[in-house]
């Protein structure tokens, strides 16, 4: 019961780009798990249905109002999105391999990982500059 409290206060508190972050490791692995056990059928379709369904979550969300991401990102993500759906099915038929799939999928974790070290860092630089000059113990004694 514990665990559950505390895996529920982790997500509350993860970043839009942490929790994108956890979900394509969570896709990737199975990706990587179906390639390794050389699934076929019904097991292979529902690992690249899954990877397919986050791909098409994500091309959805860059067509909402609002979105800030630039107009090419949300360009190439709708673009990726759309060859991801195609790459599946071709994979489905045996035409083509899913080491692409992973491939792609780990180079947006690296994206993902690198954007959410650069905000840990403005978070860092943002709380210093809020709190003021730090001032040493040892200064308030001489």
């Amino acid at each position: 019961m514990s665990y559950q409290v505390y895996e529920k206060a982790q997500r509350s508190s993860e970043t839009p780009s942490q929790i994108e972050y956890r979900l394509f490791v969570q896709v990737t692995n199975a990706l990587k798990t179906a390639q390794a056990e050389k699934l076929r059928g019904a097991e292979l379709m529902g690992v690249l249905d899954w990877n397919r369904r986050m791909w098409s979550v994500f091309s959805s969300d860059c067509g909402t109002e609002g979105n800030t991401l630039p107009d090419a990102l949300r360009a190439g993500i709708v673009s990726l999105s759309i060859w991801v759906s195609k790459h599946s099915s071709a994979i489905m038929r045996g035409d083509e391999d899913i080491q692409d799939l992973i491939n792609i999928n780990t180079t947006i974790m690296e994206g993902l990982a690198d954007q959410a070290k650069l905000q840990q860092q403005a978070q860092t630089a943002q709380d210093a500059e809020a709190s003021g000059p730090q001032s040493n113990p040892i200064d308030s004694i001489l």
